[in-house]
């Protein structure tokens, strides 16, 4: 069975790119990011392509490429368009699916939307955490949001070096399984992606 795991974070610059091209690597997934604000001419999905050693990943085109490196609502409005919840398609394909969202949950597409109505009910759901001061808050607050929501499938990867009472009493207060820590990296590259992928393909495999 394919499945699509939705990636999402507790805020900006927290690793989301980078895991999404260790999960995707892991499971040999296709990958799709929806909105892309600012950073066209290299974009995640570029990045993501140039980590990637399988031959099976297919990559599908942003449904928004915007101009401006800000929240997606406010860079569609200097671009002079409007994101529309509807015209944002899932790609068709027998493979799992790996989608990256844009900054955290709550970050506003248009007046009415956020990246969390992206979410389907059937995702399996990647929160990414990266140790800050606020970053439990920031957690605790994300996950909330997405059970409140009716979602259940969610699983949690630290970002980072880790910082054990920081991971302890999010785990304890979310009871959400930890699918694993992708470690500060002085580079990532093909060669590290696949190890972080390989690491982690059987959590990835428990949490399908």
């Amino acid at each position: 069975m394919n499945n699509t795991y939705f990636i999402t974070g507790i805020g900006t610059e927290v690793g989301k790119t980078m895991i999404s091209a260790i999960v995707t690597e892991a499971l040999q997934a296709d990958y799709f990011k929806p909105v892309q604000a600012g950073d066209l001419e290299y974009s995640d999905t570029d990045k993501v392509k140039a980590l990637i050693s399988n031959s099976k990943t297919q990559f599908y085109k942003n449904a928004y490429g915007l101009k401006t490196p800000m929240s997606p609502h406010a860079a569609a409005d200097i671009d002079e368009v409007e994101i529309e919840l509807d015209k944002i398609v899932r790609p068709k394909t027998n493979n799992h699916l790996v989608i990256e969202g844009a900054g955290g949950l709550l970050v506003p597409l248009n007046s009415e939307d956020c990246i969390i109505d992206l979410l389907e009910p059937s995702d399996r759901i990647i929160l990414v955490s990266r140790h800050y001061l606020g970053s439990i808050n920031h957690t605790l607050l994300s996950v909330e949001a997405l059970q409140n929501r009716g979602f259940s499938k969610i699983g949690l990867i630290f970002s980072g070096d880790e910082h054990p009472t920081t991971e302890s009493v999010i785990l304890e207060k979310t009871q959400l399984p930890m699918i694993g820590r992708i470690q500060e990296e002085h580079k990532f590259s093909k060669e590290v992606v696949l190890k972080h992928a390989k690491a982690l393909k059987p959590k990835l495999d428990e949490f399908n």
